[in-house]
């Protein structure tokens, strides 16, 4: 690690509940820190793990009651949410760093496999972890949700290999240096920060870039996406597509198939053999919420849970539904994400429900943005009115209450969006 977190004993994380920056805080608490936490969200799923582990948690947001610290660590989640706190933590006299920022200090030392890529990043992260592990190279890994096989986000290693979700959004994969670079993908995103694709693409060109000579960068060299990207890299450019055949997954749809031959490409590139790989991924149960089953209703109808917030995600994860799923009347419960990308990505938006039988469109989750009244979820069904889908936008409470009274034992509900859409699927199973 660098100079501020190398001497740092005692460091403070801000947001410590988040998915990402609670894997900082336990890799930290690995390595022998002294490590506390401020939070605003008593249920965060990661809590009680943290708490277990004997960190102190504290749910006070008055920024006096900031304890002292050798370095603190911040979610960027609260430089809008409660920036007072970040301001009096910046006024201590120690270092303050955002998470990404922090994360890629701890990584260095490391042989990093870092995983980017619009969408697949977190499936094809904990893919890559169990691989890796089945070899018995004991990697260190930080996953965006959590590994199902062991219910946590991350992975304490003893290795020399640290596997990493490597997040586009503002450019914070930057502060990576990763020896293995995987890109699953790159579409159109996150356009309230980037201007347009080729804008996303430089940032993934920086970034591949810094892949060393003896390095390599897995990714579909046929995806016109990445041109741009992998032109005239000294690293070596690995295609995943050419990997071969991969096993049955429990994880449906052409995206998984997708993902599983991005983590065997990755894996082959240290050594790890075939016949290690493919039971690997034939095992492999996923993270929390990609394609995650929660259950069956009173009524006999299945319901699934999909983080899924982009167009591409979300027609990947319907298309696998319905892969696995063929006969059944699939009602997809969507709640956009963020103001911006409802609106710069609308069209998008309204083709990707194609597998749907029926839509039920929730408010729209704001997260870091303020609503300027432009955008509705209104919006979003009346475009998908227009191409001929039966589609409703409910409130929460009208959604369940229009689920549970027309639900029945042949259908599916599949819960899709990074907000808060799984709390209706979650409501109807009882």
């Amino acid at each position: 690690m660098e100079e501020s977190l190398t001497q740092a004993k005692r460091i403070h994380l801000i947001g410590i509940g988040g998915i990402g920056i609670s894997a900082l805080a336990r890799l930290l608490h690995h390595e022998g820190r002294v490590i506390s936490g401020t939070e605003d969200n008593e249920s965060a799923a990661t809590l009680d793990e943290l708490r277990a582990q004997g960190v102190s948690i504290s749910l006070d947001l008055d920024p006096k009651a900031l304890p002292s610290a050798d370095c603190y660590i911040y979610s960027d989640a609260w430089l809008t949410k409660h920036p007072a706190v970040l301001e009096e933590a910046r006024s201590r006299g120690v270092p303050t760093l955002s998470y990404f920022e922090a994360l890629g200090k701890a990584t260095r030392g490391y042989y990093l496999f870092a995983v980017a890529g619009t969408h697949g990043k977190t499936t094809t992260t904990a893919m890559l972890t169990d691989i890796l592990e089945e070899a018995k190279l004991d990697p260190t890994a930080v996953v965006g949700s959590l590994r199902v096989k062991t219910k946590s986000n991350f992975r304490p290693g003893g290795g020399k290999y640290f596997v990493v979700e490597a997040d586009e959004y503002m450019r914070h994969f930057l502060y990576f240096s990763p020896q293995v670079l995987v890109i699953t993908n790159i579409d159109r995103d996150h356009l309230d920060y980037y201007r347009d694709l080729e804008d996303i693409q430089s940032a993934f060109r920086e970034l591949a870039l810094k892949v060393p000579e003896d390095g390599f960068v897995v990714c579909d060299t046929a995806n016109p996406h990445l041109f741009p990207v992998i032109e005239g890299l000294r690293a070596t450019v690995v295609n995943y597509a050419e990997a071969g055949e991969i096993p049955q997954l429990k994880l449906p749809g052409k995206h998984n198939i997708a993902n599983a031959k991005a983590a065997l490409s990755a894996a082959r590139t240290v050594g790890v053999k075939d016949d290690v790989v493919l039971p690997a991924l034939a095992s492999f149960e996923g993270t929390a919420r990609r394609f995650e089953y929660k259950g069956e209703t009173p009524a006999g109808a299945f319901v699934y849970d999909d983080y899924a917030h982009n167009p591409p995600k979300v027609r990947a994860a319907l298309e696998g539904t319905r892969e696995k799923y063929p006969d059944r009347r699939i009602v997809a419960v969507f709640q956009p994400h963020l103001y911006s990308r409802t609106r710069l990505l609308l069209p998008e938006f309204a083709e990707s429900f194609g597998d749907a039988n029926e839509v039920i469109v929730l408010p729209i989750y704001a997260a870091r943005e303020q609503d300027d009244g432009s955008t509705s979820s209104e919006m979003l069904a009346d475009e998908l009115g227009k191409r001929g889908v039966k589609v409703s936008p409910l409130s929460f409470i009208e959604a369940e209450e229009y689920l549970k009274s027309t639900l029945g034992p042949s259908d599916l509900v599949l819960t899709l969006g990074a907000g808060e859409a799984h709390k209706v699927g979650e409501a109807i199973l009882s």
